[in-house]
């Protein structure tokens, strides 16, 4: 494990074998006092306290947050004509009514609801989009969930899983947003022409 995840194997060792994302963001540079992005580990951090158990902030987020929504606002009233005083919220706990209350006080899995659409409607498909360096819905976690959702095996075919070298959000690291898009369009067709 430690050779995988490029942990000193002591600290492996002192965690159980059981490195939580949050933990692992802080460990994994603290010998540099850096820390790793959740949404995308290409970015990086530094705290004030390299000691400390966890990140001050999100070194991807920080970075993603304002361009982001700036050209989701640009977007949305220059192209759209979409007119609003309203401000575009991302990633914000002012976004109600939402709701978790059929998952309280357990594991939040869509795999079943998933399962269930694909059984009844045998001609919907479904597109995933991982990123490498993606920690907050790591791409081998995906994959795992979907390989063991106990899906039929004459709908496993209707799901296509795609790689990228990038973080959570494939478009702003350009090789794999241009990839994704072609990616995207071939998937579109195959999915029309059924």
């Amino acid at each position: 494990m430690a050779r995988l995840t490029g942990l000193s194997p002591e600290y492996v060792e002192r965690a159980n074998l059981r490195v939580r994302i949050d933990r692992f963001t802080k460990e994994l540079l603290r010998d540099e006092r850096r820390t790793v992005g959740r949404l995308d580990s290409r970015f990086t951090g530094i705290d004030r306290d390299a000691a400390g158990e966890r990140t001050e902030y999100d070194p991807s987020y920080t970075n993603i947050y304002g361009p982001f929504t700036a050209t989701l606002n640009d977007y949305a009233r220059r192209e759209l004509k979409y007119e609003s005083d309203l401000p575009y919220e991302i990633l914000t706990g002012r976004v109600q009514p939402w709701s978790y209350e059929g998952y309280q006080n357990r594991y939040l899995n869509v795999a079943e609801p998933l399962r269930s659409a694909m059984t009844e409607n045998p001609a919907l498909r479904v597109f995933v989009a991982s990123g490498y360096y993606d920690l907050a819905t790591p791409y081998f976690a995906t994959e795992y969930v979907l390989n063991h959702m106990m899906l039929d095996a004459s709908l496993r075919d209707h799901i296509e899983i795609r790689e990228y070298e990038s973080g959570h959000m494939m478009y702003i690291h350009e090789p794999s947003m241009v990839r994704l898009r072609e990616e995207l369009l071939g998937f579109y067709e195959r999915a029309a022409a059924r």
